[in-house]
Protein backbone atom coordinates (compact mmCIF):
# COMPACT_ATOMS: atom_id res chain seq x y z
CA UNK A 1 0.00 0.00 0.00
CA UNK A 2 0.70 3.34 -0.44
CA UNK A 3 3.37 4.55 2.49
CA UNK A 4 1.85 7.66 3.40
CA UNK A 5 0.25 6.91 6.31
CA UNK A 6 -1.11 9.94 7.16
CA UNK A 7 -3.14 10.80 4.74
CA UNK A 8 -7.24 9.97 4.38
CA UNK A 9 -8.00 7.38 2.43
CA UNK A 10 -11.94 6.79 1.55
CA UNK A 11 -13.29 2.95 1.44
CA UNK A 12 -16.76 2.70 -0.07
CA UNK A 13 -18.44 -0.86 0.06
CA UNK A 14 -16.81 -0.81 3.46
CA UNK A 15 -19.48 -2.89 5.23
CA UNK A 16 -18.95 -5.58 1.99
CA UNK A 17 -16.43 -8.59 1.74
CA UNK A 18 -13.94 -7.03 -0.37
CA UNK A 19 -14.22 -3.32 0.98
CA UNK A 20 -14.25 -4.68 4.50
CA UNK A 21 -11.06 -6.51 3.99
CA UNK A 22 -9.25 -3.75 2.15
CA UNK A 23 -9.97 -1.57 5.27
CA UNK A 24 -8.34 -4.54 7.15
CA UNK A 25 -5.07 -4.35 5.01
CA UNK A 26 -4.65 -0.93 5.12
CA UNK A 27 -4.75 -0.77 8.89
CA UNK A 28 -2.38 -3.89 8.99
CA UNK A 29 -0.01 -1.61 6.56
CA UNK A 30 0.05 1.15 8.86
CA UNK A 31 -2.78 3.61 7.85
CA UNK A 32 -3.93 5.89 10.49
CA UNK A 33 -6.71 7.82 8.47
CA UNK A 34 -9.43 5.55 6.97
CA UNK A 35 -12.80 6.15 6.59
CA UNK A 36 -15.35 3.33 5.51
CA UNK A 37 -18.51 3.97 3.89
CA UNK A 38 -21.67 1.78 3.51
CA UNK A 39 -25.73 2.00 3.15
CA UNK A 40 -25.86 -0.81 5.45
CA UNK A 41 -26.03 -0.47 9.16
CA UNK A 42 -23.21 -0.43 11.31
CA UNK A 43 -24.40 -4.65 12.71
CA UNK A 44 -24.48 -5.63 9.26
CA UNK A 45 -21.27 -4.96 8.34
CA UNK A 46 -18.81 -7.92 7.43
CA UNK A 47 -15.58 -6.52 9.35
CA UNK A 48 -15.57 -2.97 11.62
CA UNK A 49 -13.42 -1.35 13.13
CA UNK A 50 -13.62 0.95 16.12
CA UNK A 51 -9.78 2.92 15.02
CA UNK A 52 -11.53 3.93 11.15
CA UNK A 53 -14.25 6.64 11.04
CA UNK A 54 -17.35 4.38 9.80
CA UNK A 55 -20.16 6.01 8.11
CA UNK A 56 -23.45 4.80 7.03
CA UNK A 57 -24.51 6.78 3.84
CA UNK A 58 -26.30 5.86 1.04
CA UNK A 59 -24.27 6.85 -1.98
CA UNK A 60 -26.48 7.07 -4.28
CA UNK A 61 -27.10 10.43 -3.45
CA UNK A 62 -24.45 13.16 -4.46
CA UNK A 63 -24.41 14.61 -1.03
CA UNK A 64 -23.58 11.86 0.67
CA UNK A 65 -20.86 11.44 -1.92
CA UNK A 66 -19.99 14.81 -1.16
CA UNK A 67 -19.53 14.24 2.22
CA UNK A 68 -17.74 10.63 1.94
CA UNK A 69 -14.66 12.55 -0.22
CA UNK A 70 -14.34 15.35 1.67
CA UNK A 71 -10.58 15.83 2.48
CA UNK A 72 -9.73 12.68 1.08
CA UNK A 73 -6.46 11.78 -0.51
CA UNK A 74 -7.39 8.38 -2.22
CA UNK A 75 -11.00 7.19 -3.09
CA UNK A 76 -11.38 3.16 -3.56
CA UNK A 77 -14.82 3.09 -4.67
CA UNK A 78 -16.08 -0.62 -4.07
CA UNK A 79 -19.63 0.26 -3.28
CA UNK A 80 -22.42 -1.68 -5.73
CA UNK A 81 -25.45 -3.52 -5.51
CA UNK A 82 -24.35 -6.89 -5.99
CA UNK A 83 -24.20 -10.76 -5.47
CA UNK A 84 -23.97 -14.27 -6.93
CA UNK A 85 -25.97 -14.77 -10.02
CA UNK A 86 -29.25 -15.42 -8.32
CA UNK A 87 -28.85 -11.88 -7.50
CA UNK A 88 -27.64 -10.55 -10.48
CA UNK A 89 -30.45 -11.97 -12.55
CA UNK A 90 -33.32 -11.13 -10.16
CA UNK A 91 -32.28 -7.64 -9.90
CA UNK A 92 -31.34 -6.27 -13.39
CA UNK A 93 -32.96 -2.53 -12.70
CA UNK A 94 -31.30 -2.23 -8.81
CA UNK A 95 -27.64 -3.68 -10.30
CA UNK A 96 -27.77 -0.39 -13.10
CA UNK A 97 -28.48 2.11 -10.56
CA UNK A 98 -25.28 1.79 -8.95
CA UNK A 99 -24.06 3.76 -11.80
CA UNK A 100 -25.16 6.32 -9.66
CA UNK A 101 -22.57 5.89 -7.32
CA UNK A 102 -20.41 5.76 -8.86
CA UNK A 103 -21.24 8.53 -11.31
CA UNK A 104 -21.53 10.80 -7.98
CA UNK A 105 -18.52 9.44 -6.24
CA UNK A 106 -16.52 10.73 -9.38
CA UNK A 107 -17.70 13.79 -10.09
CA UNK A 108 -17.27 14.59 -6.03
CA UNK A 109 -13.59 13.32 -6.36
CA UNK A 110 -12.97 15.52 -9.11
CA UNK A 111 -14.93 18.78 -7.34
CA UNK A 112 -12.72 18.07 -4.34
CA UNK A 113 -9.63 17.57 -5.91
CA UNK A 114 -8.62 14.13 -5.02
CA UNK A 115 -5.32 12.81 -5.99
CA UNK A 116 -6.39 9.42 -6.74
CA UNK A 117 -9.89 7.17 -7.74
CA UNK A 118 -9.85 3.41 -7.65
CA UNK A 119 -13.07 1.50 -9.32
CA UNK A 120 -13.56 -2.31 -9.23
CA UNK A 121 -15.15 -2.97 -12.13
CA UNK A 122 -15.82 -6.76 -13.22
CA UNK A 123 -15.54 -9.67 -15.36
CA UNK A 124 -19.02 -9.29 -16.18
CA UNK A 125 -18.26 -6.44 -18.92
CA UNK A 126 -17.18 -9.41 -21.19
CA UNK A 127 -18.96 -9.42 -24.56
CA UNK A 128 -21.11 -12.55 -23.89
CA UNK A 129 -20.38 -14.00 -27.34
CA UNK A 130 -17.08 -15.03 -26.50
CA UNK A 131 -18.21 -16.89 -23.30
CA UNK A 132 -20.67 -19.45 -25.14
CA UNK A 133 -17.79 -22.30 -24.93
CA UNK A 134 -17.56 -24.92 -21.79
CA UNK A 135 -13.63 -24.47 -22.34
CA UNK A 136 -13.08 -21.20 -20.25
CA UNK A 137 -12.10 -19.27 -22.96
CA UNK A 138 -9.39 -16.66 -21.34
CA UNK A 139 -10.75 -13.14 -22.01
CA UNK A 140 -8.37 -10.30 -22.92
CA UNK A 141 -9.01 -7.13 -21.91
CA UNK A 142 -9.75 -5.84 -25.40
CA UNK A 143 -12.92 -8.48 -25.71
CA UNK A 144 -15.55 -6.27 -23.73
CA UNK A 145 -15.67 -4.57 -27.39
CA UNK A 146 -17.90 -4.69 -29.25
CA UNK A 147 -19.53 -4.42 -26.41
CA UNK A 148 -22.65 -7.04 -25.13
CA UNK A 149 -21.74 -7.20 -21.48
CA UNK A 150 -23.75 -9.45 -18.92
CA UNK A 151 -27.37 -7.87 -18.44
CA UNK A 152 -27.52 -5.47 -15.78
CA UNK A 153 -24.36 -5.80 -13.79
CA UNK A 154 -21.89 -6.23 -16.44
CA UNK A 155 -23.60 -2.98 -18.46
CA UNK A 156 -23.40 -0.93 -15.22
CA UNK A 157 -19.69 -1.80 -14.54
CA UNK A 158 -18.87 -1.25 -18.27
CA UNK A 159 -20.46 2.52 -18.24
CA UNK A 160 -19.25 3.08 -15.47
CA UNK A 161 -15.05 2.60 -16.54
CA UNK A 162 -15.93 4.51 -19.63
CA UNK A 163 -16.76 7.41 -16.79
CA UNK A 164 -13.87 7.14 -15.17
CA UNK A 165 -11.96 7.04 -17.97
CA UNK A 166 -13.66 10.55 -19.52
CA UNK A 167 -13.20 12.01 -15.97
CA UNK A 168 -9.46 10.94 -16.30
CA UNK A 169 -9.40 12.61 -19.63
CA UNK A 170 -11.62 15.23 -19.13
CA UNK A 171 -10.68 16.38 -15.62
CA UNK A 172 -7.38 14.94 -15.11
CA UNK A 173 -8.53 12.92 -12.28
CA UNK A 174 -6.12 9.63 -11.43
CA UNK A 175 -8.27 6.56 -12.16
CA UNK A 176 -7.49 2.89 -11.99
CA UNK A 177 -9.88 0.47 -13.05
CA UNK A 178 -9.60 -3.01 -12.27
CA UNK A 179 -11.79 -5.76 -13.82
CA UNK A 180 -12.54 -8.47 -10.95
CA UNK A 181 -13.03 -12.38 -11.41
CA UNK A 182 -15.23 -14.02 -8.51
CA UNK A 183 -13.26 -12.90 -5.72
CA UNK A 184 -13.63 -15.43 -2.71
CA UNK A 185 -12.31 -15.86 0.82
CA UNK A 186 -13.14 -15.60 4.41
CA UNK A 187 -15.75 -13.11 5.74
CA UNK A 188 -17.05 -12.96 2.43
CA UNK A 189 -21.00 -13.82 1.80
CA UNK A 190 -21.98 -17.20 2.63
CA UNK A 191 -25.15 -17.24 2.43
CA UNK A 192 -28.39 -15.49 2.13
CA UNK A 193 -29.16 -15.21 -1.66
CA UNK A 194 -25.79 -12.65 -2.41
CA UNK A 195 -22.76 -15.06 -2.11
CA UNK A 196 -21.12 -16.55 -4.90
CA UNK A 197 -20.21 -19.98 -6.29
CA UNK A 198 -17.15 -20.73 -3.72
CA UNK A 199 -19.04 -19.65 -0.61
CA UNK A 200 -22.52 -20.97 -1.96
CA UNK A 201 -21.22 -24.74 -2.21
CA UNK A 202 -19.08 -24.62 0.58
CA UNK A 203 -21.95 -23.93 2.54
CA UNK A 204 -24.22 -26.71 1.03
CA UNK A 205 -21.94 -28.99 1.53
CA UNK A 206 -21.51 -28.28 4.82
CA UNK A 207 -25.36 -28.71 5.32
CA UNK A 208 -25.39 -31.85 3.63
CA UNK A 209 -22.16 -33.44 6.20
CA UNK A 210 -23.79 -31.54 9.42
CA UNK A 211 -27.09 -32.89 8.40
CA UNK A 212 -26.54 -36.12 7.01
CA UNK A 213 -28.35 -35.55 4.08
CA UNK A 214 -25.81 -36.27 1.68
CA UNK A 215 -27.15 -34.60 -1.99
CA UNK A 216 -26.32 -31.36 -3.24
CA UNK A 217 -28.05 -28.87 -5.65
CA UNK A 218 -25.69 -27.56 -8.59
CA UNK A 219 -26.79 -25.01 -10.81
CA UNK A 220 -27.09 -25.63 -14.21
CA UNK A 221 -24.95 -28.39 -15.73
CA UNK A 222 -22.17 -28.23 -13.37
CA UNK A 223 -19.54 -27.86 -16.67
CA UNK A 224 -19.46 -24.43 -16.42
CA UNK A 225 -15.76 -23.38 -16.19
CA UNK A 226 -14.81 -20.25 -14.25
CA UNK A 227 -11.68 -18.91 -12.39
CA UNK A 228 -12.23 -17.92 -8.86
CA UNK A 229 -9.17 -15.25 -7.04
CA UNK A 230 -8.14 -15.48 -3.08
CA UNK A 231 -8.94 -12.21 -1.01
CA UNK A 232 -5.11 -11.89 -0.51
CA UNK A 233 -4.36 -11.83 -3.96
CA UNK A 234 -7.60 -9.48 -4.76
CA UNK A 235 -5.76 -7.01 -2.06
CA UNK A 236 -2.34 -6.98 -3.25
CA UNK A 237 -3.60 -6.62 -7.03
CA UNK A 238 -5.89 -3.46 -6.12
CA UNK A 239 -2.58 -2.39 -4.30
CA UNK A 240 -0.25 -2.92 -7.59
CA UNK A 241 -3.08 -1.58 -9.53
CA UNK A 242 -3.48 1.85 -7.86
CA UNK A 243 -0.15 2.37 -7.23
CA UNK A 244 0.93 1.83 -11.69
CA UNK A 245 0.85 3.65 -14.68
CA UNK A 246 -1.72 1.98 -16.05
CA UNK A 247 -5.12 3.93 -17.23
CA UNK A 248 -7.36 1.57 -18.89
CA UNK A 249 -9.15 -0.97 -17.62
CA UNK A 250 -7.27 -4.75 -16.87
CA UNK A 251 -7.97 -7.88 -15.73
CA UNK A 252 -7.85 -9.03 -11.87
CA UNK A 253 -8.17 -12.54 -11.60
CA UNK A 254 -6.89 -16.17 -11.18
CA UNK A 255 -6.05 -17.85 -14.61
CA UNK A 256 -6.58 -21.04 -12.96
CA UNK A 257 -10.14 -22.67 -14.56
CA UNK A 258 -12.11 -25.07 -13.13
CA UNK A 259 -15.70 -26.62 -13.72
CA UNK A 260 -18.35 -25.76 -11.03
CA UNK A 261 -18.29 -29.77 -10.61
CA UNK A 262 -14.47 -29.86 -10.19
CA UNK A 263 -15.23 -26.90 -7.01
CA UNK A 264 -17.58 -29.29 -5.57
CA UNK A 265 -15.12 -32.14 -5.52
CA UNK A 266 -13.04 -30.23 -3.45
CA UNK A 267 -15.23 -29.17 -0.79
CA UNK A 268 -16.20 -32.31 -0.92
CA UNK A 269 -12.76 -33.42 -0.18
CA UNK A 270 -12.70 -31.08 2.63
CA UNK A 271 -15.57 -32.45 4.38
CA UNK A 272 -14.78 -36.20 3.58
CA UNK A 273 -17.98 -37.08 1.86
CA UNK A 274 -19.16 -38.00 -1.44
CA UNK A 275 -22.52 -35.92 -2.32
CA UNK A 276 -25.14 -37.42 -4.34
CA UNK A 277 -25.63 -34.33 -6.80
CA UNK A 278 -28.91 -33.18 -8.13
CA UNK A 279 -28.69 -30.09 -11.14
CA UNK A 280 -31.05 -27.84 -11.49
CA UNK A 281 -30.80 -26.53 -15.21
CA UNK A 282 -33.68 -23.83 -15.25
CA UNK A 283 -31.36 -22.27 -12.13
CA UNK A 284 -29.21 -19.12 -12.98
CA UNK A 285 -26.05 -20.26 -14.13
CA UNK A 286 -24.33 -17.31 -16.27
CA UNK A 287 -21.82 -17.69 -19.00
CA UNK A 288 -20.80 -21.20 -20.10
CA UNK A 289 -17.12 -20.48 -20.06
CA UNK A 290 -14.88 -17.45 -18.46
CA UNK A 291 -11.12 -17.05 -17.88
CA UNK A 292 -8.66 -14.52 -16.82
CA UNK A 293 -6.14 -13.88 -19.79
CA UNK A 294 -3.24 -12.54 -17.70
CA UNK A 295 -0.66 -11.42 -20.36
CA UNK A 296 -1.50 -7.83 -19.75
CA UNK A 297 -1.19 -8.06 -16.32
CA UNK A 298 2.06 -10.12 -16.44
CA UNK A 299 4.09 -7.84 -18.88
CA UNK A 300 2.59 -4.59 -17.19
CA UNK A 301 3.30 -5.32 -12.97
CA UNK A 302 5.51 -9.00 -13.34
CA UNK A 303 3.05 -10.47 -11.18
CA UNK A 304 -0.90 -12.17 -11.42
CA UNK A 305 -2.87 -13.69 -8.66
CA UNK A 306 -1.71 -17.35 -8.07
CA UNK A 307 -2.69 -18.39 -4.66
CA UNK A 308 -4.17 -22.09 -5.84
CA UNK A 309 -7.66 -22.70 -5.62
CA UNK A 310 -7.66 -25.72 -3.17
CA UNK A 311 -5.55 -24.14 -0.68
CA UNK A 312 -7.78 -20.48 -0.64
CA UNK A 313 -10.85 -22.42 -1.07
CA UNK A 314 -9.19 -25.15 1.92
CA UNK A 315 -9.27 -21.94 4.20
CA UNK A 316 -12.80 -20.69 3.08
CA UNK A 317 -14.25 -23.77 4.06
CA UNK A 318 -12.47 -23.91 7.28
CA UNK A 319 -13.79 -20.24 8.15
CA UNK A 320 -17.63 -21.19 6.91
CA UNK A 321 -17.80 -24.06 8.78
CA UNK A 322 -16.98 -22.04 12.01
CA UNK A 323 -19.98 -19.41 10.91
CA UNK A 324 -22.14 -22.27 10.19
CA UNK A 325 -21.98 -24.09 13.47
CA UNK A 326 -21.74 -20.92 15.31
CA UNK A 327 -24.59 -19.74 13.64
CA UNK A 328 -26.90 -22.79 14.26
CA UNK A 329 -25.48 -23.15 18.19
CA UNK A 330 -26.58 -19.62 18.73
CA UNK A 331 -29.83 -20.79 16.81
CA UNK A 332 -30.39 -23.29 19.42
CA UNK A 333 -29.55 -21.77 22.30
CA UNK A 334 -32.32 -19.16 21.37
CA UNK A 335 -34.74 -21.83 20.80
CA UNK A 336 -34.32 -23.44 23.80
CA UNK A 337 -33.91 -19.91 26.22
CA UNK A 338 -37.26 -18.20 24.44
CA UNK A 339 -40.18 -18.27 26.79
CA UNK A 340 -43.14 -20.48 25.26
CA UNK A 341 -46.09 -18.47 24.19
CA UNK A 342 -49.10 -18.80 26.75
CA UNK A 343 -52.05 -20.71 24.70
CA UNK A 344 -55.21 -18.61 23.69
CA UNK A 345 -58.67 -19.62 22.49
CA UNK A 346 -61.13 -22.08 22.98
CA UNK A 347 -60.13 -25.30 24.41
CA UNK A 348 -62.64 -27.14 21.86
CA UNK A 349 -60.56 -26.10 18.22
Amino acid sequence: MDQDFGKLIVVTGAGGFIGGSLVARLREHGHRRIRAVDVKPLREWHQKFDDVENLVLDLNLKPNCDAAARGASDIYNLAANMGGMGFIESNKALCMLSVLINTHMLQAAAEQNVERFFYSSSACVYNGDKQKSFEAPSLKEEDAYPAMAEDGYGWEKLFSERMCRHFREDFGLYTRVARFHNVYGPWGTWDGGREKAPAAICRKVIEAKLSGKHEIEIWGSGEQTRSFMYIDDCLKGIDLIMNSDIVEPINLGSSEAVTINQLVDLAEGFAGIKLHRKYNLDAPKGVNGRNSDNTLIQKLLHWEPDTPLKNGLERTYAWIYEQYVAREKGASFLSATRPKPARTGSAGR
